[in-house]
């Protein structure tokens, strides 16, 4: 195919450059391909908008290839989700294809696969397979390929990006051919434009199943995991259950969990009710987190776990790995479904055999049945426990406890010292996580028959701030260590200002967190003395707002 040829194809541009195309394959091509410099070779993705909606904001969800753009629609009063990617043409999607089908057995069946590098190992075979086609590639064409290549096979194919969103808390598909929604922490739940047909929707379930290690099929079609990246899922294949296809929702933590700071610094708890926590945790009693779904119970119930004395030998059970501390004397343990003849390891056996591990501090990732009766009589026996359950209310706990499918003795709930209720509410116009009431169990009332509890706080809504009341747990803790009143109070206040630091500094990163609590149980008045000094020091310095 000579030059001339081409130039007499005159004006006829999409031919001329097609045939330019494949004029490249048949001659062969040795691939050189420089690294991509955005300010060289421009972006990989472009994006004008869409016609009558205006873009409220828009961030990188995996620079350079993918970003989210929100958008509202006065039409409809609401806000949209878009994920923007790079487009490829009809010769870009065709060589996509060939190149997923050859590059596939090269990762199965290539013998010196790195798993630690699939970046390198990915690029380098992209090389010597466009090289075999013959095809030469633009720098940019070169990273669109990878990129797709990338998402399907080391990531979560097309939620890919919606996985890369820090700020999203859910992902969820309710059938064929419908636009998923995410909830979204400033903007809520929002739909978006990524849509699955029936059958690469049902490929994409069976695929996050067998990456978890388990099992779904038509005979057994619905199955809760835990994804590699340690996301919460829960699957349904086809429509045995789900009448409008094979559906998931993916809930989505993040890789570093929230410090006790965090919460205070987002106003899920105050100083007050966090120094209480931690005097509380160190005293040895018992907590429960209640509320509804989405309120923060796990992630409260992680942060002042922080708390545990160093070297207390902690021991948890979950069923989908989600709790993370940085603790030397951990053992983590997680429910396992039945593989083969096996039988189900449930939660109720792994807490049987938790308590033979003589542990100090027991935390349960929810308890929904039999479970609950032996968490209790491990409270009953002196161990102290977490752990989280669905209520919206003291009482409603309490009576969730005494009957079906639980049925704990009323005896029995009075070993639980704290339960603290939190709710996903609105302030003003915004939905934020508030820890509602810290109530305290004092035992069985003699003359009702009833179990009684006190409030030691409680969030008003009117005006956003808590309310701290007499508490009998503080007392109990004030005679257990023969401290006075004014012992107890300037134990409380040194905390509290430990905390303060922790929260003015937003220490985030719960392995500095927990270092500097270890630290104050060996040392105390000289992390007091640091703190103070360093509070003293901000003293008339600018207050810096954090963003949220």
């Amino acid at each position: 195919m000579s030059s001339d040829f081409l130039d007499s194809l005159g004006d006829d541009h999409g031919l001329r450059w097609k045939l330019e195309r494949l004029y490249e394959v048949l001659r062969g091509a040795e691939l050189d391909v420089e690294n991509y410099r955005p300010a060289e070779h421009g972006p990989l993705v472009d994006f004008d908008g869409i016609d009558r909606l205006e873009e409220v904001e828009r961030y990188w969800l995996n620079a350079p290839f993918s970003f989210a753009s929100i958008n509202y629609d006065p039409a409809e009063n609401e806000h949209r989700y878009f994920v923007v990617e790079p487009e490829l043409d009809d010769f870009e999607s065709e060589l996509l294809d060939e190149l997923y089908e050859d590059v596939r057995e090269t990762l199965i069946f290539r013998a010196e696969y790195d798993p630690d590098n699939p970046e390198h190992l990915l690029a380098e075979r992209m090389e010597e397979l466009l090289e075999e086609y013959g095809v030469v590639v633009e720098t940019n064409t070169f990273y669109r390929l990878f990129y797709y290549l990338y998402r399907s096979f080391e990531g979560f194919g097309k939620i890919d990006p919606l996985m890369h969103d820090s700020h999203v808390e859910d992902i969820s598909c309710d059938g064929y051919d419908l636009p998923l929604f995410v909830y979204h922490d400033g903007y809520a739940d929002l739909e978006t434009n990524v849509a699955f047909d029936e059958e690469s929707l049902d490929s994409f379930v069976v695929r996050l199943a067998q990456q978890s290690g388990r099992h779904i099929s038509i005979g057994d079609p619905v199955t809760e995991t835990t994804l590699p990246d340690g996301s919460r899922a829960e699957l349904a294949l086809g429509r045995e259950v789900t009448p409008r296809g094979s559906a998931f929702t993916i809930r989505q933590y993040s890789e570093e969990p929230f410090t006790p700071a965090t919460l205070v610094d987002y106003g899920t708890f105050d100083l007050d009710q966090m120094a209480y926590l931690w005097l509380a945790i160190e005293s040895n009693k018992s907590l429960l987190f209640a509320g509804g779904t989405a309120s923060g119970k796990t992630t409260s119930m992680n942060a002042v776990s922080m708390f545990i004395p160093p070297r207390s030998k902690v021991l948890s059970i979950e069923d989908t790995r989600e709790l993370t501390l940085n603790h030397d004397n951990w053992l983590s343990s997680v429910t396992r479904e039945s593989i083969g003849e096996s039988e189900d390891i449930t939660m109720y056996d792994l807490l049987r055999s938790a308590l033979r591990h003589r542990p100090e501090y027991i935390l349960v990732g929810e308890v929904r049945g039999r479970e609950a009766m032996t968490l209790f009589q491990a409270m009953n026996t002196g161990h102290t426990t977490y752990s989280t359950m669905h209520a919206d209310s003291v009482q409603t706990a309490i009576n969730r406890l005494e009957n079906e499918p639980i049925n704990v003795p009323r005896a029995m709930i009075q070993s639980l010292d704290i339960l603290c209720v939190q709710t996903l509410t609105y302030v003003d116009e915004n939905r934020v996580r508030r820890n509602r009431i810290v109530a305290e169990i004092e035992g069985i009332d003699q003359r009702t028959g009833d179990l009684d509890y006190s409030t030691a706080f409680e969030w008003h809504a009117t005006d956003d701030e808590f309310v701290s009341y007499d508490s009998v747990i503080l007392d109990e803790i004030r005679d257990e260590r023969g401290w006075s009143r004014s012992q107890l109070l300037r134990e409380l206040r040194q905390r509290k200002r430990v905390l303060k630091y922790l929260v003015e500094r937003h220490v985030d990163d719960y392995r500095q967190f927990t270092a500097l609590v270890n630290e104050y149980y060996s040392n105390p008045e000289q992390v007091v003395e640091r703190v103070d000094e360093a509070l003293d020091t901000d003293v008339g310095a600018p207050d810096v707002a954090r963003e949220r």
